[in-house]
């Protein structure tokens, strides 16, 4: 049995072929990525590196030959971008025979109107036209993308959000991670979809735990759209993705991101890692690189 994770250089990739490695021999694990030296050591612990460039469906023909369970990790870009690259690779697995693929989905990627949901719709429905079977991890919200967020609240910044009382199922990359790798490596998931969600909460429930991990107040400041763009910019944030945060931010607020579900339960074997603690790991981890 040959596993293969695609994107395996990224934060989430990293986090899932580690996940594997814990429970499956190296031999078994193969990774498709598009600079191979970037893996140098995986493939000096064993792990089968290969060049796979979703813009060059020729190097996925070789990429995911003789694998029979492929991980399609979603790709960074704009959703034009993101729906031709994952195609290419969805076609390139039905070319190769892969008996199985998971992909990293978005909550509720059917109904959706969050202006990403497009890129996995479309991306579900390449999958279901292959006929091989199939389970798409539709992932709400990576505590991660708040990262900015906390650190401007750890610099004295209050928590800035558009949101209103929009609630988010967040949790950790970590757990993603490892909810995608027993669906990888695991038996009984043929033709399943799981909507991995965290306890759904609002922002100003976020930024009192934070307030809690932190040992201080932290204001939450609402703001409409315009005066979300406004801070952003002054922030220092690049233009180009100042819109999608907006947007983000809207959909948040329209709810398209609140999600009730026991599907990482049911994955993991438990609950996801206690907001409190997710918050404390992440803090953590900014104050390493700050020193």
């Amino acid at each position: 049995m040959k596993l293969l994770v695609t994107g395996a250089t990224g934060k989430l990739g990293t986090k899932v072929v580690e996940t594997l490695l814990k429970s499956v021999p190296a031999s078994q694990i193969a990774v498709s990525v598009r600079n191979p030296e970037k893996a140098d050591g995986l493939r000096a612990r064993g792990v089968d590196v290969r060049h796979g460039d979703f813009d060059r469906p020729e190097t996925l023909d070789a990429a995911f030959s003789g694998i029979d369970r492929l991980l399609i990790i979603s790709t960074d870009g704009d959703n034009e971008t993101r729906i031709r690259q994952h195609t290419n690779a969805v076609e390139a697995a039905a070319r190769a025979n892969v008996k199985f693929i998971a992909y990293t989905s978005l909550a509720n990627a059917r109904e959706s109107r969050l202006f990403l949901a497009p890129v996995h719709r479309a991306t579900e429905e390449a999958i279901l036209k292959t006929g091989i079977p199939y389970s798409f991890l539709r992932n709400n919200w990576y505590l991660e993308n708040e990262t900015a967020s906390i650190q401007a609240v750890m610099a004295g910044a209050p928590w800035v959000t558009s949101a209103g009382t929009g609630k988010v199922g967040w949790a950790l990359q970590q757990d993603y991670a490892e909810a995608a790798a027993a669906v990888l490596a695991g038996n009984g998931h043929e033709n399943t979809i799981y909507e991995l969600s965290g306890k759904p909460m609002t922002q100003e429930e976020l930024a009192s735990i934070l307030g809690t991990v932190l040992g201080k107040e932290v204001p939450v400041q609402q703001v409409d759209d315009a005066a979300y763009a406004d801070i952003m910019k002054g922030a220092g944030v690049p233009d180009f993705l100042i819109p999608l945060l907006v947007a983000i931010q809207g959909g948040i607020r329209e709810g398209h991101l609140d999600i009730e579900s026991n599907d990482f339960e049911k994955l993991l074997g438990r609950p996801t890692t206690p907001i409190d603690k997710a918050l404390r790991h992440i803090v953590h981890e900014i104050s390493q690189t700050q020193n």
